[in-house]
This record gives C-alpha cells, structure tokens and sequence, in this order.
C-alpha cells in the first residue's frame, strides 16, 4: 500500500482559524473596539488622545473620529469600525453608541455560542429583535410639525442634545441656535424631496479665539486676502469674474531656447510679455468686472494694472471654494480670460476684507442664493478648534436628519430602555431557541443606559432597576436625568434625539453583528507575493481594507 501524500492547497505563509477559535477571535476583536469607546459615551463620557504615525495628536471624545483614527490590524475589528462609518456617513451622529451596540450583542451572542446554540439561531433571532426594535422606535417616536410654533426650539433641543457629550456642551445653547439657523437657511433653497447636503454649510476654521465668538455669517467666506496693497478693501455692487486659468504668461511645456542678439530685440520681448498681460486686464475691465476670483496665479504686472483700475482680486483659491462662489454668485467658470463677457459676471451686494483674528478673510455677502452662510469655528488652540468643528458637524447633521425627517425620540436611556423592554415581552411568544437570542438582544440594548450610568458615576444596578419598573409602569419616556443622578422623565428634561438616527444606529449594529457570528472560517494569507494587491494580482482574504 502506497503512502498517502499530503495535499497542500494553501501558501505555506497562509493563516486558517476555523469554528469556534475563529468566532471567538471575532467576538473578541469586536468587543475589545467596543470598550475602546465605551468611557465616550454620554454627557459624562471622557476623551481619548490618539497619536498617529507622525506624532500628530487628536483629542476627542467623538465615536467616529476615535475609530477612523484607530489603526487596526484585526478584520472583524474593521468590520465594527465600518459600521460606526456607515452611521457617521448617513445620519452624522450615534457612532459611540452603534459601535457599543454591535460588541454587546457580539458579547451576548458569545454566552449563548458557548450554550451550544447555533449561530444560525441567534442570527435568525437577532433578526426579528431587530425589526421589532425599529417597530418601538416607530411607535415610540414623535412627528415634529415643521409649521408649529414650537418647531425652531425642538431642533434646538435636538442640535443641544448632540453636543450635549462633547466638549464644547458649556457652549451648547450658543452653539445650537447657530447650527439650526445655517440648518434652515440652506433647506429655504431645497425641494422637499431632495436632500439637504451639509457639505452646502462651509466652515473655517480660526485658531486663537474663545469658542463662544463661532459665528455664523450669511454669506461666502473664503480664508484668502486681497493680493495688492493698492486695491480696494470693499466693494459694493460687486461684480464677479471667477478664472479658472492663470493671469499669467504661459510657460512652454517643454525647455525652450531664444536667442536675442540685439539690446532692443530684448527690450521688445518684455513689451510683448507685458502687453499680453495688460491685455488680460483690459479683457476684465472690458467685461466690466470689479473683482477677479483667480483658482490659480496672479502675475505682478496683472495684479499692478489690476490694483490701477480700482478692480479687487484673489489668488489660488481652492476648487470647492470656486465651485461654490459659481454657485452662489452666478459667476461663470472662466478657463480662457479672452473669451470673458459681460454674461459670464456673478453678483454680490458687497465684497469686503475683514479682519478675523490675526488673519484676513474675504466676506462675500448678498449674493443672489440668498440661502449661503459660513460658519466661523473658533477655539484657543487647534485641537479646541478641531473639537468644536466635529461638534458643529454632529449638531448640523441631527438637525439636517430631523428636518428631512420629522420624527423625534427621548433620549437618556429611554429609548433604550422601552426597545428592551418590548422585546423581552416579544421574546416570550417565541417558541424555540429564537427566544434566547431576542432576550441577549434586549440586554445587550440594555447596556446604552448602563453604560451612560457608569460614565456618570451613578450605580448602574440602581438605575437599571429603576428604568425597568418605570417603563414597566408605561413611563415611555424615563431615563437617566444627570442633573439629578437619577431616573426622570427626558421628555420634561428636554433631551431630545432624531429617530432616524437611532434607527440607523440598530439597524447597523444588528447587521455587522449577525455577520460577524455567521464566520466560521478565517483564511488570512497577508504580505504574501502574489497575494493581496501584490504584482500577480490575487485576493488578500484576512486582511482587505
């Protein structure tokens, strides 16, 4: 009888976990994402530094930032942090609490796995936890009348709620009322069934001032000054010529030689290079601009002629910021100075340098879309600065989301609270295993209240018991009033949350996490030649991004 020859189906440098070693492995990559931001949570959580390759610092207690600046090697690890980015990218707000949800069902999934409980059940069960969980949030919510007169203080509350865990909360009510004006000035503009895009609300950013002097302006500001001493500072009746090309002469793409044997053949060169230039100018003046937006360079000799003829110009301005000033304004893109007409000029009421701080910024105001503002973040020092901004981000996307979809929940646990509580009553007209794993659900729900009550230094045992004999009693809105440190009514407390975002918030941790346990086999073949994006091609199974 012959000797059976192995067989070798994978790289030697290959990988393989398999079964249970693979799902635990998982789980617990999941959890410990988890905990990373598990202290973030709530009004009470805490910051966390991240340090990069580079040695730049982050200081922020915002779900998203921590976990895009993680650096994370494990694959179900990426695969939580997806879903915190999912959130973020949707509904702007509940990364924190989506990627807490997704290692507490994953931890709760783990007790069940080691019962012997098919991950298929507990998938199938985590399944109809979750759409009864998105029926509660339905049933629990609110429509919000954007006709009522109580409209603007609602999202407010909600704008106030957002911020309510970062560190500009001392600045919240301020902070707020900016965010839900900028809100309602872009939607003035949009059709009801068209989306707000926040990217319409532009920000700049200014080091060296208190947080409290953030400011919105109703109009464009662009973080440039006026090129030329000799030009004016302000213009009123502005009429705008946005280029695209450069005002300068252009250089030949290749090297070029020119001889020049004759002083004067010298001296008529630079005449023709300044005649060339001086007749983009007179193109302007023609066309009957008073202020030049350039995207690219500005020549002296133009900016000379320019300042001579009383006109305002800027240089190198940023694409985005030339898309939106052609927005804004009516200017047309202008790639070729010759062919500007009069047609192509957009319209401000006044274009003015003001000072900002240390720096110089240009304030575009009155244009013809009356719905433009800027907002001007402020703070002491960059990283202040930094977290202010991904406040304001939060604040206007809750807003945007309430807005676009007029549907409110309480906050504080309460929502948390009744969805555990529903679905442990749900679990009981279950037959079978499924009940098991709609129970786990509950509680790993149930860990969002526990975990702001931890944060806050209150007992979270107390709490817990608290909140189930209230919403057991049909107090659909109690959960954890800090101002008090315990359970209160959050509806009263005003701490108000867009349901969309806690729909977004299940939706996302049910799905990541009935992935992860439905692995029962990891084949992770990294670095390998040939493998992973190398010069052969090939798939990299453990380790995409």
């Amino acid at each position: 009888m012959s000797q059976q020859v192995p067989v070798i189906v994978l790289r030697e440098d290959t990988e393989r976990t398999r079964g249970r070693d693979a799902q635990r492995n998982n789980i617990m990559a999941a959890i410990v994402i988890a905990e990373a931001v598990k202290s973030a949570l709530g009004p009470k959580g805490m910051d966390k530094m991240l340090v990069d390759s580079f040695g730049d610092i982050t200081v922020s207690n915002d779900g998203a930032t921590i976990l895009k600046e993680m650096d994370v090697a494990h694959p179900a690890a990426k695969m939580v942090i997806e879903v915190a980015k999912t959130v973020d990218a949707e509904v702007g707000d509940g990364t924190t609490t989506a990627a807490i949800l997704t290692g507490d069902l994953l931890k709760q999934a783990e007790t069940l796995l080691d019962q012997k409980i098919h991950p298929t059940t507990i998938i199938s069960g985590y399944r109809k936890a979750a759409a009864k969980a998105l029926e509660v949030i339905d049933e629990v919510s609110e429509t919000v009348d954007p006709t009522a007169p109580d409209y603007k203080k609602i999202l407010i509350d909600v704008a106030k709620t957002s911020m309510s865990s970062k560190f500009v909360s001392t600045h919240k009510d301020t902070l707020a009322k900016l965010v839900v004006d900028a809100v309602l000035a872009i939607a003035k503009d949009v059709p009801k069934d068209e989306e707000l895009d926040i990217d319409n609300i532009p920000r700049q950013k200014q080091v060296g001032m208190r947080v409290e002097q953030t400011e919105l302006v109703k109009g464009l500001v662009l973080d440039k000054e006026i090129i030329h001493v000799g030009m004016p500072k302000k213009i009123e009746g502005a009429k705008i010529a946005l280029i695209e090309s450069a005002l300068e002469v252009s250089k030949t793409e290749f090297d070029a030689k020119i001889s020049i044997t004759d002083p004067s053949a010298m001296q008529g060169f630079l005449d023709e290079e300044e005649r060339m230039l001086k007749s983009m100018v007179e193109k302007i003046v023609e066309a009957g601009a008073n202020v030049v937006i350039a995207q690219k360079g500005i020549d002296d000799v133009v900016q000379h002629y320019l300042a001579k003829e009383g006109i305002m110009a800027v240089r190198r301005i940023k694409k985005s910021d030339v898309e939106r000033v052609h927005e804004t304004t009516g200017a047309a893109i202008v790639s070729k100075i010759q062919n500007l007409t009069a047609a192509d000029l957009g319209k401000a009421k006044i274009i003015e340098q003001r000072d900002v701080g240390d720096d110089k910024m240009l304030f575009i105001e009155g244009t013809p879309k009356s719905s433009v503002v800027t907002i001007l973040v402020r703070g002491g020092t960059d990283h202040i600065v930094d977290e202010v901004d991904r406040a304001l981000n939060d604040g206007l996307y809750v807003v945007r989301d309430v807005v676009m979809h007029p549907q409110i929940t309480y906050g504080g646990g309460a929502l948390a609270a009744e969805i555990s509580k529903q679905l442990r009553d749900y679990a009981a007209t279950l037959e079978g295993r499924e009940q098991y794993a709609v129970n786990a659900f509950a509680d790993a729900v149930e860990s969002i209240p526990n975990t702001l009550a931890d944060n806050a230094g209150l007992d979270p045992i107390d709490v817990i018991v608290n909140l189930r004999k209230a919403h057991t009693e049909g107090k659909v809105y109690h959960g954890i009033d800090y101002t008090k440190g315990k359970v209160g009514d959050m509806k009263a407390a005003r701490i108000v949350e867009a349901a969309i975002v806690n729909r977004q918030v299940v939706m996302s941790a049910a799905e990541a996490a009935q992935m992860i346990l439905k692995i029962d086999d990891v084949i992770s073949s990294r670095g390998s030649p040939g493998m992973g994006g190398g010069p052969d091609g090939g798939g990299d199974f453990g380790d995409d991004e």
